[in-house]
């Protein structure tokens, strides 16, 4: 098969694995009750297993690019999708809380090893000049396990249970991992050929991190990914429920505007930035900007938001986190090319710890309220939501301080 077709079976294979790094980053947003019910565990507990997967894919990012550089990508993946497959068994079949944390920490290690050596088999397969087509066509691929994993999980959740439902995605991980296999091969010249790692990489690694501009786009990637996690990715769904006393396919399609808004807004922002306005750092604010006040709602009208506004806010959060992709080219805008990559993988770290840690914190600052009854009142909600609406804030007040070079 010719080169210029084969690719595109390459990067298929590795967009529906993609796929599921997104699904399972946000899935328990619709489990969370589900998950409280089933081992009998406070809402900080729930913060503690979503936040499992992050810890181990913002640790693994530069050892997976390092990996896949002198293993190759096929082979990186191919291993890492199947930690994933135990992880999600190991989810499924938990026989108590503290194995469904291992199982999710497991899901967190082998997503971690897919993005990375996707943007590196991207590179290999297609031209410079269709780089950041085919990567926007990744990015919304990885956007719609986020919405599938909204509204279409919660309605298999109530059809099978969630055991079932996460049997059946283990199995299609499983079998996504042998494609990966026996179909990606790591070059179209010279198939699977192993890179040599550079000799160059403490030195590489001190350029990065004496630039001051990788701190504050790192950070405010932190607050910003934080909350969008912590919205999306978990406490949006318990709120959407216990305020508004939606079922849980409802909350679950109220969630998927944050989805739809991403993948509507991450390929014109690209664009305005490209063309347009010509520049990244002050698109960065003014997207900043636009999510701050789109979390005010949540924090001061937490129980008197119209079921449209919540649609509407929901879809906000997504079109301006989408402005995050903007970060990136800032960062490669910011360094020399030879440690462009490197500055990338150390700023991909730091949203994931966000993801993790605001997940935590917001169930804790729920917990000092409490419940009432089986469910969390509007005022815990409010205080978890004006953290957010603070960090957001901060987040694009750190753009202000960037020295773009164009």
């Amino acid at each position: 098969m010719k080169t210029y077709r084969y690719r595109w079976i390459v990067f298929g294979v590795m967009a529906l694995i993609y796929f599921f790094v997104y699904f399972h980053r946000t899935s328990p947003a619709v489990l969370a009750t589900t998950l409280m019910e089933e081992f009998a565990v406070t809402a900080l507990a729930v913060g503690v297993l979503s936040s499992a997967y992050f810890y181990p894919y913002g640790l693994m990012q530069i050892p997976v690019g390092y990996l896949s550089d002198v293993k190759g990508p096929r082979l990186v993946t191919t291993v890492f999708t199947l930690i994933a497959f135990i992880g999600t068994l190991l989810f499924a079949l938990s026989p108590t809380f503290e194995v469904a944390v291992f199982g999710r920490l497991l899901i967190g290690v082998g997503v971690s090893g897919v993005y990375i050596p996707t943007i590196k088999l991207i590179s290999r397969w297609f031209r410079v000049d269709e780089f950041a087509t085919v990567t926007g066509l990744l990015f919304a691929v990885g956007n719609i396990g986020a919405l599938v994993s909204a509204y279409p999980l919660a309605a298999m959740v109530s059809m099978l249970g969630w055991r079932k439902t996460f049997l059946f995605v283990g199995a299609i991980t499983f079998v996504l991992a042998i494609s990966c296999w026996f179909l990606v091969r790591d070059s179209p010249m010279g198939f699977d050929k192993k890179t040599e790692k550079s000799e160059r990489f403490s030195t590489n690694f001190r350029v990065v991190v004496k630039n001051p501009v990788v701190w504050l786009i790192a950070t405010s990637a932190f607050l910003r990914y934080g909350v969008v996690m912590g919205y999306q990715g978990l406490w949006g769904g318990p709120y959407l429920m216990d305020v508004y006393g939606m079922q849980r396919e409802e909350a679950g399609s109220v969630l998927m505007m944050v989805g739809v808004g991403t993948i509507v807004g991450a390929p014109i922002i690209g664009f305005l930035s490209d063309k347009i306005f010509k520049t990244r750092k002050w698109f960065l604010v003014a997207a900043g900007i636009g999510f701050t006040f789109t979390m005010a709602p949540l924090a001061f009208m937490t129980a008197s938001l119209s079921v449209t506004q919540l649609y509407a806010t929901s879809f906000l959060i997504g079109l301006f986190s989408a402005a995050g992709p903007v970060a990136y080219a800032l960062i490669k805008e910011s360094y020399p090319l030879e440690v462009t990559g490197l500055a990338a993988s150390i700023v991909n770290v730091f949203p994931f710890f966000g993801g993790a840690a605001f997940q935590v914190f917001m169930g804790y600052l729920m917990d000092t309220v409490g419940m009432v009854g089986e469910s969390y009142p509007p005022e815990a909600y409010s205080m978890a939501f004006s953290f957010c609406l603070v960090a957001s804030l901060i987040s694009a007040v750190l753009i202000l301080f960037v020295h773009e070079k164009r």
